[in-house]
């Protein structure tokens, strides 16, 4: 059996079984190299060489911890909770209760957009944004499954359609990697082919939204809040939105994650929004917060590593193109899956795009795509699996987040939910473009 499907099967069993994702990658990622005939030696040093590759991605995510938790300490976040409790605490108005939901998932949607588009914090905001609103989800007797779908679609959608923030680095692979292979693309071509996947994901949210309306009763459980005193003030509002542009000016022109939050952090400290004696404390706070989800992104990579050793996955492609006989649209089918199958596995989809590029660009050109139905199909594999891995921070980000109190289990109320309510519609509307619109 491919070295490739046994590893991610590993991974992804281990993960139900609710072992720890990141010895669940370890673990997947051994068995995969010892498969694909790889000797221990050589699948541990393999497992090794991608480790570095996920360290600029664990800092980055730890500046931007650090960063988010600056922000939670100049009021922002508490000023937009309290105005949603003072919606809920209106006793005896079910329309308030209904206003309150509706402010809280058009809050937690936007924020999740913001921070793939606009303000470039990824995943930060959620832990920072959610443990606050549980209480009130809790009174409202909100089913977290569908909020942990709201974030991840607010997470997901974006960098594929909009090419801003992550967007823009997302889509610039998927030109780049088509690139290298002859094919070249002008981005501005990328959002026109994702357009469709991309409602696939609209619909999916739809019915999030119709599935897990129902009330879920939660038990009322104290969340520790941190020491330091939280102080609303006009002028660091003020002074928090100039960090938030600041940190995305410097991004852009640097390329760099870390820079950008580095520059947001110095002009809240610079400008008095935030005193000097608890930088230490912030950072720390922000980077242990964001601590999981990094060792998960260097396993990640690790087991993404030897995945590319075992060169199995160019044999699952090859291997299953060859019984489809040039069934073009059972081979886009498969293509689709195998993409599902790789980021599900290394849990990114930026890192699944020059896997699978490789392949599947000369692959399509010989079934006859065209060049946008090429980018929808790279696009859209690349992106399957994001939603639903065990390993991905889209997933991880919702989780850190409602499971503060120990009532939302990583598996089975964030990773199945998302990856039921996203993965199946991507792949329906994705093949829908590929083989008869694009």
């Amino acid at each position: 059996m491919n070295a490739v499907l046994i590893a991610v099967i590993v991974m992804l069993v281990l993960s139900l079984f609710r072992v720890n994702v990141v010895i669940s990658l370890i673990i997947g990622g051994i068995v995969g190299g010892l498969t694909g005939g790889m000797t221990i030696t050589e699948t541990i040093a393999a497992f090794n060489e991608g480790l570095g590759g996920g360290a600029k991605v664990a800092l980055s995510y730890g500046l931007l911890g650090g960063f988010a938790v600056a922000i939670s300490k100049t009021g922002i976040p508490d000023l937009l909770i309290s105005l949603i409790l003072k919606v809920v605490r209106k006793e005896g108005d079910s329309k308030n209760k209904v206003l309150a939901k509706g402010l809280i998932f058009f809050f937690l949607l936007l924020m999740a957009i913001f921070s793939q588009n606009l303000i470039p914090i990824h995943i930060a905001f959620i832990p920072l944004l959610v443990p606050p609103i549980l209480k009130i989800l809790n009174l409202l007797e909100v089913d977290r499954r569908l909020v942990a779908c709201i974030i991840t679609f607010g997470l997901i959608t974006p960098y594929i359609f909009l090419p801003y923030g992550f967007g823009f680095i997302y889509q610039e692979i998927v030109a780049t990697q088509m690139g290298l292979l002859g094919l070249e693309i002008d981005m501005s071509e990328i959002p026109k082919a994702m357009a469709i996947p991309a409602l696939g994901m609209v619909f999916g949210l739809v019915c999030a939204f119709f599935f897990y309306r129902k009330p879920r009763t939660y038990k009322m459980v104290n969340i520790e809040k941190d020491a330091i005193e939280v102080t609303i003030k006009k002028r660091n509002i003020i002074f928090t939105i100039i960090a938030l542009i600041a940190a995305v000016l410097v991004q852009i022109p640097t390329d760099s994650m870390i820079v950008g939050a580095l520059a947001g952090i110095g002009v809240l400290y610079i400008t008095g929004a935030l005193k000097w004696k608890d930088a230490d404390v912030i950072l720390s706070d922000g980077m242990r917060m964001m601590a999981f989800v990094g060792f998960v992104i260097i396993a990640a990579n690790g087991f993404s590593s030897v995945i590319n050793a075992t060169g199995d996955v160019e044999t699952l492609v090859e291997n299953t193109l060859k019984i489809l006989d040039g069934n073009v649209s059972l081979a886009v089918l498969l293509m689709l899956l195998i993409g599902l199958i790789v980021t599900m596995g290394i849990g990114s989809s930026f890192a699944t795009i020059p896997i699978i590029a490789a392949i599947f660009v000369p692959l399509s050109l010989e079934l006859g795509l065209s060049p946008l139905a090429i980018i929808a199909l790279i696009g859209t594999a690349g992106a399957l699996g994001d939603a639903g891995s065990p390993a991905s921070d889209s997933t991880l980000g919702p989780t850190s987040g409602l499971n503060s109190d120990g009532q939302h289990n990583h598996i089975w109320d964030t990773c199945v939910p998302t990856f039921i309510f996203y993965n199946i519609p991507l792949i329906i509307f994705g093949w829908l473009a590929i083989v008869f619109v694009l």
